[in-house]
């Protein structure tokens, strides 16, 4: 079977679900950033979770991307990202 492949950017994206992968003292944790731009005229502003643990976020972006049918995007700064979760990868210009 395929691994799913997200594209890595650099911040969030208005057409897309934004998974936020950071790492910090507390370890790594995410947020899950959904844009008011793909909402349908639902949201007046983007909607950004509170931060989870990273596995958590990813679940929960997943979820909301099935839900809304939108694509995911994945800003990952602190390479917190998983193989296992699937291929990363950057789009080129």
């Amino acid at each position: 079977m395929a691994k799913n492949r997200f594209e890595q950017v650099n911040e969030i994206q208005p057409d897309a679900i934004t998974l936020v992968l950071k790492r910090d003292v507390d370890g790594a944790t995410g947020s899950v950033v959904m844009p008011a731009a793909s909402s349908g005229g639902r949201l007046s502003n983007d909607q950004v979770s509170a931060p989870l643990p990273a596995q958590d976020a990813f679940r929960g972006a997943i979820r909301l991307a099935n839900d809304v049918k939108l694509a995911i995007v994945v800003c990952d700064p602190d390479g917190v990202w998983k193989p296992e979760w699937g291929d990363l990868y950057q789009a080129l210009d």
